[in-house]
């Protein structure tokens, strides 16, 4: 247990609003939370045991056992996996004796997988102890197993293995629009907070996290509701394939920190709280520069640019790894100390989020967008995009294209003018949207990316006709399987079940049962789950049915409706557990 651990009670106040940021930095000193530093914290935060125990077991990047001195883990996204990842992630096992998910013998090291890293664009990628490495190959696969094994020090290892590259494609009115720090809160002033809520709502801003929902709408109800109130950007982009808000973090963060003061000023909110996504520790200097500079220029904290009673100052909290903590009610509960769960809505975070008080939840871009909405008016929005869906939209382009990085366009691009422009041939499909989103075939290039066509939150996977779509399916559902929260039983069992019925099915061993009882599956998660990773977690798979069915049927080992229990595959487990794969720990075939 950690010697510091006063230390870091007394950093966060004892406030056990701050669990997961104390747990954060737990890890940090210590490598993983033990049992003595669970009691030592519950103690010290006034906190039941149990309570804390269940944070600590939620979060993908806990660890409530000893790991490695060097925790390793390669990200298992679809656009990783096709770049190669899963070869030299086999090259670092064998490099150091372990299985996936073990620690070597003298502690060293520990190699996992986690679901995404966030650099799609220039992967396959990886973490060691929560720092990125981006661009992988066998050589630095090699330098990497050489300076774990010499046991150099992360801050010894050479910079450019760290470097994030921003790689900006193609640019529009958010990109390229002249911006100064202070200019957009200069012209809401001007304006006074229920004009400048007008000029959004005017401006017809949706939420561009994948909802959609009007921005001045949220922020309406958000002023009207009584009590404190409360401005959270949702800067935890998890969905794979995705990372605009990456780029948005690091080459414009004054233009979101402006919207969210913006925001705070229009809906008379004192507190703004930026929840950044775990694998973005990379963003955490530039972000935590770019607020103190804000207040030595009085853009945040007491009497901004001069007006009484405009007080306003932002808080950084940084994620855990949980994927469900993108919707928003889940993180809210993440940012009060709690285990990523979704709420029961109504009622809405607008009258009930953050510590139960009115609370305005926005994305990275949208929060960009409506400070140069502030500063330039509505006007400004409407004059691009489509009647309802105004604006531009950053896409994150991966997968098989020439160039890929981030690319802004107008909404009512077509999907063709997108795969055009980055470098794309003989297109076999298009996630749009990431795994929750929606899966095009090559005959659909002519739909439009728009809220009353394709809406998207960001990710633009392109897979040419190399690719297996049945493949990518398989990697889709363990990555639902593995970020579900367990909460709710038709999402917790579907997702394992859609995860189970792909590996056999890509392993060559499913039948047409499966592929019936895949599209149930699925069908149930969409109607009876609790929050929106359940009802999107079979979007794919049904996608797929529709567009890409003789894909299953080349993959069965039966046409027929046969059994699918197979006991042998079943004691695998066993297995790998006794270290036997000898004949007689196998049931013979059948002849």
């Amino acid at each position: 247990m950690s010697r510091d651990l006063g230390g870091i009670l007394a950093r966060h106040r004892n406030d056990p609003t701050r669990l997961v940021q104390i747990l954060r930095d737990v890890m940090e000193a210590d490598g993983w939370i033990s049992p003595p530093a669970i009691t030592a914290l519950a103690d010290g935060l006034g906190l039941p045991r149990a309570r804390v125990e269940g944070v600590a077991g939620f979060y993908a990047f806990f660890a409530t056992e000893p790991r490695g001195r060097y925790r390793v883990l390669f990200s298992d996204n679809i656009t990783d996996e096709m770049a190669g990842s899963v070869e030299l992630r086999q090259r670092l096992l064998d490099a150091f004796h372990v299985r996936l998910g073990e620690v070597s013998r003298d502690g060293l090291v520990s190699i996992d997988v986690t679901s995404c890293t966030g650099l799609c664009d220039q992967g396959p990628a990886l973490l060691v102890n929560g720092r990125a490495i981006p661009r992988l190959t066998h050589a630095r696969i090699g330098a990497i197993a050489a300076m774990i094994r010499g046991g150099a020090p992360l801050t010894e290892w050479p910079d450019n293995l760290f470097e994030i590259h921003e790689h900006v494609e193609r640019q529009d009115v958010l990109v390229t629009t002249p911006f100064a720090p202070g200019e957009a809160l200069g012209a809401a002033l001007a304006r006074g907070p229920e004009a400048t809520l007008g000029e959004v709502e005017r401006s017809l801003l949706r939420g561009r996290g994948g909802a959609g929902f009007p921005t001045g709408q949220k922020w309406r109800l958000c002023r009207e509701a009584p009590g404190e109130r409360y401005v959270v950007c949702n800067a935890d982009e998890g969905e794979p394939g995705t990372f605009k808000d990456r780029f948005l973090l690091a080459r414009h963060a004054d233009l979101v920190l402006e919207g969210m003061t913006v925001a705070a000023f229009a809906v008379g909110a004192q507190k703004g709280l930026l929840y950044l996504r775990a694998e973005y520790p990379f963003l955490l200097p530039g972000l935590e520069a770019a607020l103190a500079r804000r207040r030595r220029e009085g853009l945040l904290g007491e009497r901004i640019r001069g007006a009484e009673g405009f007080d306003f100052d932002i808080e950084i909290h940084v994620g855990a790894g949980a994927y469900v903590c993108g919707e928003e009610s889940a993180l809210l509960s993440s940012l009060e100390g709690e285990r990523g769960i979704p709420r029961n809505r109504p009622p809405y975070p607008v009258t009930h989020g953050y510590l139960q008080r009115p609370t305005a939840v926005n994305n990275v871009e949208t929060l960009a967008k409506a400070a140069l909405v502030a500063r330039h008016g509505a006007d400004w929005l409407r004059s691009r995009g489509t009647g309802r869906s105004t604006g531009t939209k950053l896409l994150s382009v991966s997968g098989d294209v020439a160039r890929p990085g981030i690319y802004e366009y107008p909404f009512g691009v077509a999907v063709k003018q997108v795969l055009e422009d980055a470098g794309a041939r003989r297109v076999q499909a298009v996630q749009v949207g990431g795994p929750s989103g929606t899966l095009l075939a090559h005959n659909e290039l002519e739909r439009r990316i728009a809220f009353e066509d394709v809406p998207c939150a960001g990710a633009f996977m392109v897979f040419d006709e190399s690719r297996d779509m049945i493949d990518v399916l398989h990697n889709f559902a363990r990555f639902f399987a593995h970020e579900s929260c367990g909460f709710c039983t038709p999402c917790r069992v579907g997702t394992t079940l859609e995860r189970q019925m792909l590996s056999r099915i890509t392993s060559g061993k499913g039948t047409r049962k499966d592929v019936k009882d895949l599209g149930h599956v699925a069908r149930l998660m969409k109607a009876a789950s609790h929050c929106g990773l359940g009802t999107t977690a079979g979007n794919a798979v049904l996608d797929a049915f529709a567009k890409f069915k003789p894909s299953f049927d080349r993959r069965l080992a039966s046409l027929d409706v046969l059994p699918v229990f197979d006991l042998d595959e079943s004691l695998a487990e066993a297995r790998e557990v006794t270290g036997r794969d000898d004949v007689g720990a196998h049931f013979p075939e059948e002849p």
